[in-house]
């Protein structure tokens, strides 16, 4: 169970369990999260990943093949064979033709996409198609961003510390005025920050927002600059002692920020995003399977380190601007890794679409959602080691279904052509070739749904 209070938002198709609620329909019909899921499950189980298009074209081969060598085996026998030679050249054509099994090689594949698929559901992931479900099962490296995704994406001030003559009041009523009109997490947390404590926020002139530094505007005739040191050093504005302050607390995993009045330093005030309860865990789990894992962040790399030695990930790249995330996807690419990315931004949707595989937090944003191809439901980065599991055990159930067809057709047809028969003077009979065919598709089936025994680890 999920508990939930007001504001939250509900699912279409989940149950309540205990008392009543009042809700309000924000989307109907086709547009609804549950409708969104089954479309996107029917999706994928209709989808075929690339090893499935190899068995097409095998197949597309298999018949005209299979009615030569009935041909040449029928002539062999007419020509070499024992008499009655015509009976003996009409059993083994017969026979070949019976026994060649196409079902099973164009069983192989959709079985095992359609029941991973829905294991996959059933884990709370969500794949968009069949090619998303194979290149995940061959990931080398997994890029994080940490908003939102190793982060519960819900910041808040912990730390106020101002310069004499000014107090934690007046320097946060001042930057909440200016960063109302931002739409960045932090910018969210200083807001809110203020009204918590019933402060007067006001109406900021000549805003703009410096990317991956911070913000500036005026208020009542004063230039406001709030932001991270490298918008302090490019306006030339001194930091003194406070540098070492900011340095402290973001030693303590808090993104420190400068509030600048007229061009001289007001206030640093912290900020720090929890880390969700699981994603420890999770990201271990990545590890143990081999993935390298590397966190982007926006945040100086004082912060950033403190945050990735806290969840165990060794590599990590800091002051990462939104539009560079994609760059770094491209370069680690370059050098030869099979990348999944995973956020829940706007600004991680080009990221996620340049990446080999994106996955999008289902509690993020509708574009990071439809930038990716497989969204993890639950909002916990356990789905991405899920995921890599069930498509790794798909993957493995289609290679053991695709080589038992292969086999299975070149040991019968050899016996069907009766190549043996000069050692052992059997022929195989065609009703015996007709059970063996039909065992065949039933193999791959029920190969198949053995991965609706396999489960996800427990966490």
């Amino acid at each position: 169970p999920v508990e939930k209070t007001s504001g939250d938002s509900v699912v279409a198709g989940t149950l309540n369990k205990t008392g009543s609620i009042v809700f309000v329909a924000t989307r109907v019909g086709k547009d609804t999260a549950l409708a969104r899921i089954i479309g996107m499950v029917k999706q994928a189980q209709n989808s075929k990943p690339p090893i499935g298009r190899m068995a097409d074209v095998i197949s597309s081969y298999f018949v005209p093949v299979i009615m030569i060598i009935a041909v040449i085996s029928a002539l062999a026998w007419l020509n070499f064979g024992p008499d009655p030679a015509l009976a003996f050249a009409l059993v083994s054509a017969t026979t070949v033709l019976i026994i060649a099994c196409p079902c099973a090689l164009g069983l192989a594949t959709p079985m095992s996409v359609m029941v991973g698929v829905g294991k996959a559901a059933e884990a709370g992931v969500l794949i968009r198609n069949g090619e998303s479900l194979q290149t995940a099962s061959q990931i080398t490296a997994m890029v994080l961003d940490k908003t939102g995704t190793i982060t519960e994406g819900a910041p808040k001030v912990t730390d106020i510390r101002v310069v004499a003559g000014e107090s934690e009041a007046s320097v946060l009523g001042l930057a909440a005025s200016l960063e109302s009109g931002s739409e960045h997490p932090l910018a969210a947390a200083i807001v809110e920050s203020a009204r918590e404590r019933n402060l007067q926020v006001g109406s900021v002139s000549r805003f703009n927002a410096v990317v991956g530094q911070g913000v500036e505007g005026e208020l009542d005739g004063r230039h406001l600059l709030f932001g991270n040191e490298k918008l302090m050093a490019e306006r030339q504005v001194d930091l003194g002692e406070f540098r070492e302050q900011a340095q402290q607390l973001a030693a303590e995993a808090k993104t420190p920020m400068y509030l600048a009045v007229d061009q001289r330093l007001a206030a640093v005030i912290a900020v720090a995003d929890p880390i969700k309860e699981d994603s420890v865990a999770a990201i271990k789990r990545l590890q143990q399977r081999g993935v390298r894992v590397i966190m982007l962040t926006g945040d100086n790399r004082a912060t950033a380190e403190a945050i990735a030695h806290k969840v165990g990930i060794k590599e990590f790249v800091a002051e990462v601007k939104p539009e560079d995330k994609a760059d770094k996807i491209t370069a680690l690419q370059a050098a030869g890794e099979t990348v999944g990315m995973t956020g829940d931004g706007i600004n991680d949707a080009p990221a996620l679409a340049q990446a080999n595989v994106g996955f999008a937090i289902g509690t993020g944003t509708d574009v990071a959602i439809e930038s990716a191809d497989i969204t993890l439901m639950r909002g916990s980065l356990h789905g991405l080691a899920d995921a890599i599991a069930v498509s790794r055990a798909t993957l493995r159930n289609i290679k053991q279904n695709l080589f038992g067809a292969f086999i299975y057709n070149v040991v019968g047809v050899t016996f069907a052509t009766g190549m043996l028969y000069p050692f052992f003077h059997v022929l195989l009979n065609p009703v015996v070739a007709g059970a063996a065919m039909a065992f065949s598709s039933v193999t791959v089936v029920t190969n198949a749904n053995r991965l609706r025994l396999f489960k996800a680890q427990q966490h």
